[in-house]
């Protein structure tokens, strides 16, 4: 039996969301999304299963620090990739770890789908981790 992934999309961009939701969906994936923190917040503490969350930090109504400790208290801990522009000086601080850090770019999806495909992989190799997931 293959497993259908449930990954949760967080961006403020409606295109991107839409753009990315469509790529994982064609890929296989089960897909949700949220447009604010708030909106993450009550999902990923939520009723149903997720296994990773592509995050842009850059959501309204963020305090960066406060999501990220929502997000590493929750349990069991959800994998995290970071989709957003390069770090730089004006961007707000969002620590996670771990985390892992794509790029967001024209051509990033790839890199994206690789990304997210490389951290549920292990969960496939291991059936333990699977079921506990279940």
């Amino acid at each position: 039996m293959i497993k259908r992934y449930r990954v949760l999309i967080a961006d403020k961009n409606s295109r991107i969301r839409r753009f990315l939701k469509r790529e994982f969906t064609l890929a296989g994936y089960a897909v949700r999304l949220a447009d604010s923190s708030d909106a993450l917040l009550k999902l990923i503490y939520g009723p149903s299963r997720l296994d990773l969350l592509i995050l842009d930090p850059d959501l309204p109504d963020v305090d960066a620090d406060f999501l990220s400790r929502k997000l590493q208290d929750r349990v069991p801990p959800l994998p995290v990739v970071l989709h957003t522009l390069a770090p730089d000086e004006a961007s707000p601080r969002f620590s996670l770890t771990p985390a892992e850090f794509v790029e967001k770019k024209g051509n990033s999806v790839e890199d994206l789908k690789k990304t997210v495909s490389k951290i549920l992989r292990p969960l496939e190799d291991n059936p333990q981790a699977m079921h506990k997931k279940e």
